[in-house]
C-alpha cells in the first residue's frame, strides 16, 4: 500500500505587537546565533496570496531578549551598525537558500 506524504510546509508564524498596540502576523524565514545573541528574520504574512504579491515586503530583523519572567521576546535592534551587519548576514543566507 502506498503512503501519502504531504509535502506542503506550514508557515512558522509569529504575531507581533508594535509600540502602538497593533498586531500583525509575520512568517519566520530564518534564525541565526551570533555570539551570545539570537536573531530572527521575518516577513509580513498574508492569508490572501494576492495581497502578498501586491505588498512591498521588507525583511524584518529582530533580536531575542528575555524578560524578568525568563520569557523570550523579540525586540527591534536599536544600533544601526548591528542592524545592518545582521541584516546583510541574513540576506546572504537567504539568497543562498532560495537560489538553490
Amino acid at each position: 500500500m502506498a503512503e501519502k506524504f504531504d509535502n506542503e510546509m506550514a508557515a512558522d508564524l509569529y504575531t507581533l505587537v508594535d509600540e502602538d498596540g497593533v498586531e500583525q502576523q509575520f512568517e519566520m524565514l530564518d534564525t541565526m546565533e551570533v555570539g551570545d545573541e539570537r536573531y530572527y528574520a521575518l516577513v509580513p504574512y498574508y492569508d490572501d496570496p494576492t495581497k502578498e504579491i501586491e505588498a512591498d515586503t521588507e525583511l524584518v530583523v529582530l533580536k531575542s531578549e528575555y524578560d524578568e519572567n525568563n520569557e523570550e521576546t523579540l525586540v527591534s535592534i536599536d544600533d544601526d551598525e548591528e542592524y545592518e551587519r545582521i541584516g546583510n548576514m541574513f540576506l546572504e543566507r537567504l539568497n543562498e537558500i532560495y537560489d538553490d
